[in-house]
């Protein structure tokens, strides 16, 4: 489970982010990240309605997503907050292929 210091919760963290022209494209997800004035990095998951209509099935994506995030948080430049947007493609896909894709993206920040 991520910490709570590390989850974007407010709406308006997510609007200033979203704004944000700043983003990676990967071939599962989209990154959009801005600066941020903490020590940490904080997180965001969009999975929408589009990649899948059940709500048990998106879940599982972010949960899928927020595990990587955990795992990886060493890796991962502090003082960002990111957003991470799941694609349609990703529904297709095991959790080693949505892990290499998000690594890779994290890594390139």
């Amino acid at each position: 489970m991520l910490v709570r210091k590390y989850c974007l919760k407010k709406r308006q963290d997510f609007k200033n982010v979203l704004r944000n022209k700043k983003s990676l494209i990967g071939k599962l997800v989209f990154l959009k990240f801005i600066k941020n004035d903490l020590d940490n990095s904080r997180f965001g998951f969009i999975v929408s309605s589009k990649i899948s209509k059940k709500a048990v099935v998106r879940n599982k994506i972010k949960r899928q997503l927020r595990e990587i995030v955990r795992k990886n948080l060493a890796n991962i430049k502090s003082g960002l907050d990111i957003i991470i947007i799941a694609k349609p493609e990703i529904i297709n896909n095991n959790y080693q292929d949505i892990k290499s894709d998000v690594k890779n993206l994290l890594k390139s920040l």
